[in-house]
């Protein structure tokens, strides 16, 4: 891996989309590849000797704080298109349904990919998606789950506020609001959002599983949706989609609650309009099994370059 103190130049070719309306950027060459035979060993890895390119690839000046990096690896399992470590703009992520959604359509515009099935390794697992013949990406996450229901924490300037915690591929406190979900009430729900995470990481409910995402739940805007929400990520920032794992972590706590069945459709709307439908298939073994559909477009094909003069080549702030 280049030093982050040392002259070596990097070149990385990129190519950019967005899902539902939130980014992706795949890196597709120059990064060194990361050491490890597991994807959580890639990942580690990373984060240990290469997260200064992390940030010089998704945060400014090259890039914003809603755009989610994908690295591509070679395979870890047999039969794989290639392994995948999600990544933002303070942390690396599980699984990021929206981001393989993506990268799908990114190895498609690259001529790597055709229409069909194709399965990829991811830190939490193996994931599957297909290409499908209108453009559209249906993905086969991780196995869901609900953890806990009805769980309570005090939300300083808040009150005691209630929520459901479940996985979809990250962990979830997700709970319902009457807040207005719309892109004008951002600066509030950000507010909300970040007061509830900071009251999750001092009171660490529910076991103390790692919650990272939060997501508030309410009416959806269209008519043929289920619910619209609002997430906020492990970064810091809002989910302009629907967010894959946060689909995926809702319909576990609606089955759960006995409100979802197995290929029963679910239409999850997000702040921007984006949507996502999802269902549940059982598993081998009982699990829960998500399927989220959604569309990606690709918006640049491009390369960065990390000039050893440049102060600022790994991002603001570094």
């Amino acid at each position: 891996m280049p030093d982050r103190a040392s002259g070596d130049a990097l070149v990385l070719r990129v190519v950019d989309s967005h899902t539902e309306g939130e980014p992706t950027r795949v890196i597709v060459d120059g990064w060194p590849q990361p050491a490890g035979a597991t994807m959580a060993e890639r990942r580690d890895d990373l984060r240990r000797n290469a997260d200064h390119i992390r940030r010089g690839v998704v945060c400014e000046p090259r890039g914003h704080a809603a755009i989610v990096g994908a690295l591509l690896t070679p395979r870890v399992t047999p039969g794989a298109q290639a392994g995948i470590v999600f990544f933002n703009n303070e942390t690396y992520l599980g699984m990021c349904g929206h981001g393989l959604i993506g990268v799908v359509r990114t190895l498609q515009h690259l001529g790597r990919l055709s229409p069909g099935v194709a399965r990829f390794d991811t830190p939490v697992g193996p994931v599957s998606a297909e290409l499908n013949d209108d453009g559209s990406v249906t993905i086969e996450n991780v196995a869901a789950k609900a953890h806990a229901l009805d769980v309570a924490i005090d939300v300083p300037g808040c009150g005691r506020v209630v929520g459901d915690v479940a996985y979809g591929g990250n962990w979830f406190f997700i709970t319902h609001v009457e807040a207005k979900l719309d892109t004008s009430n951002v600066d509030e729900l950000m507010r909300l959002t970040r007061a509830m995470q900071a009251a999750i990481d001092a009171q660490r409910p529910a076991g103390g599983v790692p919650i990272d995402h939060i997501e508030l739940s309410g009416a959806p805007h269209a008519r043929d949706a289920d619910a619209r929400n609002f997430v906020l990520c492990s970064g810091g920032e809002y989910d302009r989609s629907p967010c894959g794992t946060g689909t995926s972590a809702v319909m576990a706590a609606l089955h759960r609650r006995g409100s979802l069945a197995f290929d029963q459709p679910w239409r999850q709307e997000s702040i921007t309009g984006g949507r996502f439908t999802g269902w549940l298939t059982r598993g081998n073994d009982g699990e829960l099994i998500p399927h989220i559909r959604g569309r990606a477009f690709i918006t640049g094909d491009s390369t960065l370059r990390f000039d050893p003069a440049d102060p600022l080549r790994f991002g603001i702030g570094d």
